[in-house]
């Protein structure tokens, strides 16, 4: 679908996916996780010790979820 300005509207749901089944094995919400990932995806980076070292593709999902949040508004 198209909207009148030329931006397509995007048909997915956030609530699916294997992103959302990570956050409920942590017993986290989808936002507390992928603050949680970044977080200590970007410590890791920088030589800190952590206790959960997420792959880069988990912190690719925790970034497109952060920035889709904003789509939606």
């Amino acid at each position: 679908m198209v909207k009148k300005d030329g931006a397509k509207k995007l048909n997915f749901d956030l609530d699916e996916g294997s992103f959302t089944e990570q956050a409920e094995r942590h017993k986290m919400t989808l936002t507390q996780f992928a603050n949680f990932v970044i977080k200590n995806y970007k410590d890791n980076k920088a030589g800190k010790k952590v206790s959960y070292n997420p792959t880069l593709t988990t912190y690719r999902r925790a970034i497109f979820y952060k920035n889709s949040k904003k789509w939606k508004k």
